[in-house]
């Protein structure tokens, strides 16, 4: 077995909530579409054991084993939104930040 990533073992709390909080909704999709684990795990062409850990919000469960779920949910266009630099507000306030200091120059 590998070892676990850094990054993995790092995650700020946040983020492990977001994880677990998207695992379970994703195993509550599953279970309301009447899927069973294997079942799911075969058409995400994954095995079992990682599907379990997807839906636990294993923080080392790859982004495209998500990426396939979502697409089965019929989803996956919401991944493609979820860094969407229009939504930035961070970057935007910054944009504006520099924007108004620049204007302020003679």
């Amino acid at each position: 077995m590998s070892k676990p990533s850094e990054a993995a073992a790092s995650l700020p709390p946040q983020a492990k909530r977001a994880l677990a909080k998207l695992g379970e909704d994703l195993k509550i999709a599953r279970e309301r579409r009447g899927e069973s684990l294997r079942s799911w795990a075969t058409r995400a062409h994954v095995s079992v054991p990682t599907l379990q850990r997807m839906e636990a919000g294993d923080p080392t469960v790859g982004m495209g084993v998500y990426a396939t779920v979502l697409w089965l949910l019929g989803r996956a266009p919401s991944l493609a939104q979820l860094a969407d630099p229009q939504a930035d507000i961070q970057a935007l306030s910054l944009d504006i930040e520099r924007s108004s200091r620049t204007r302020r120059r003679p």
